[in-house]
């Protein structure tokens, strides 16, 4: 049997839009093995139990684009990524059975080409990108070639997750969008992303509030936030150094300093005032990013 372990992801950071997104150390893990004939997917809602499964879909493009030709798969979910919550689900899923059907092969595809088949059925690199490399990554495409960078990020801070008990697909948060955006909301976030990148590798963590501001998804993304407003204000006067939607929301992705102890629970004793249930978890950053876990490969 063969175990993927794939880790969530946080995409945007604020001011970079669908470029940027960082890898955090909480997982899915998936297990695969070949067997006789047909299908079997353990762990899920038997609505995803199918031939619809994004994870067996996943494998599916990558035998194609291998060449393999499976007798029958056998899938066994253990995920702790919420879906829909902002935070990679569908990044991982596809992930996982990428990694998982180049294992089954024995392919050997390089990094590179797992991302070009991920994103390719992603539609996007900016959660692929950390779930595979860890880390903070950047990352474009430019005529159907994908350029990614991983970006060193200083010590002494760490992440807070306010995980709210709804939902917010990302068709549904990409409607709320305007179709077109002006030149001075453009230079707004283009000086906004490049002192992120900057204060996030040189440790100028004071610079965090203001170099994640963003006007180009944020201000229409809140109002699907039940309070979403209210919660990045009260993180802020909790001593909050950044605070941002995680992807399309509705998670709110809080940095702190990494030796402060008390923000988790006096956000969430704020949160239990709110009518909604979320859910507060500490997270670091994860470095290595997918890994197969037997003979972990990286």
């Amino acid at each position: 049997m063969i175990k993927v372990k794939v880790p969530a992801t946080s995409a945007n950071l604020g001011s970079g839009f669908d470029t940027l997104g960082i890898a955090l150390d909480f997982y899915n893990i998936f297990s695969f093995e070949e067997i006789d004939e047909g299908l079997e997917i353990n762990g899920c809602d038997n609505d995803y139990a199918n031939e619809n499964n994004l994870v067996y879909i996943s494998m599916l493009e990558t035998f194609k684009k291998i060449g393999y030709g499976a007798k029958g798969i056998k899938i066994d979910l253990n995920t702790d990524i919420p879906i829909a919550r902002g935070l990679g689900s569908s990044a991982a899923c596809i992930l996982g059975g990428v990694i998982g059907a180049n294992e089954i092969a024995k392919a050997s595809l390089s990094k590179e080409e797992i991302l070009e088949i991920a994103t390719k059925i992603e539609g996007h690199p900016d959660n692929i990108a950390p779930a595979l490399f860890g880390g903070l990554v950047a990352s474009v495409t430019e005529d159907e070639n994908i350029y990614y960078n991983k970006i060193n990020i200083a010590s002494g801070i760490k992440f807070v997750a306010l995980v709210p008990d709804f939902t917010l697909s990302t068709s549904e948060a990409r409607e709320v969008l305007p179709s077109n955006i002006n030149y001075k909301d453009s230079i707004y976030n283009v000086g906004r992303v490049s002192l992120l990148l900057s204060a996030l590798s040189n440790g100028r963590f004071d610079l965090l509030k203001v170099s994640l501001m963003d006007k180009l998804h944020e201000p229409y993304r809140k109002k699907l936030i039940h309070k979403g407003d209210e919660i990045i204000n009260k993180s802020y006067e909790l001593g909050a150094l950044g605070v941002y939607i995680s992807g399309a929301g509705p998670t709110i992705m809080v940095i702190i300093e990494d030796d402060d102890m008390d923000f988790a629970v006096r956000i969430k004793n704020h949160l239990n005032s709110i009518s909604c249930n979320w859910d507060v978890k500490e997270l670091d950053l994860n470095l290595s990013g997918a890994c197969v876990e037997n003979g972990i490969k990286k």
